[in-house]
């Protein structure tokens, strides 16, 4: 399995300016709103804060991977930021977070759903690939390095 086959530019944020968790996850929403018209941004939202009442997807080592499943997507979409100043995200070591992947699924594809997830776990797991993420300069240079991925 590649990241990369799951990526698409425009769904990458790399300053992301909101300070709120709710905030977040709306401004991480907004492009996928642009990309695929007929989403309902308002109810992927309130899926994601669903989520997030149930646990933080706020994993640790400035990271965060919400995720919600949707009945009106044909496809897995996914959704890469970064906040170089960090939100609370209510993450389970407490620290802020920097890095956000956000993973909307089918509710039909809980398979594909959950091998993403982990794959995405396994990557920032590797305290080189977070540190070049965070280097990154641009949006062009984050583009190149979660191409490769």
């Amino acid at each position: 399995m590649r990241l990369a086959d799951y990526l698409d530019k425009d769904l990458l944020i790399s300053n992301i300016q909101a300070t709120e968790k709710g905030a977040v996850l709306a401004e991480l929403i907004a492009p996928v709103s642009e990309k695929i018209p007929n989403l309902d941004a308002d109810k992927a939202l309130k899926v994601l804060l669903e989520r997030e009442y149930l646990g933080t997807t706020g994993i640790g080592d400035g990271i965060a991977i919400p995720h919600g499943k949707l009945e009106d997507l044909d496809e897995i979409v996914l959704v890469v930021g970064r906040s170089p100043g960090g939100v609370d995200f209510e993450a389970l070591d407490f620290k802020l977070c920097t890095i956000f992947f956000l993973v909307l699924a089918p509710e039909k594809v809980a398979g594909m759903h959950l091998r993403i997830l982990a794959h995405i776990s396994r990557l920032l797991k590797e305290e080189s690939f977070r540190r070049q993420f965070l280097e990154a300069g641009d949006k062009e240079q984050l583009w190149d390095l979660l191409a490769r991925t």
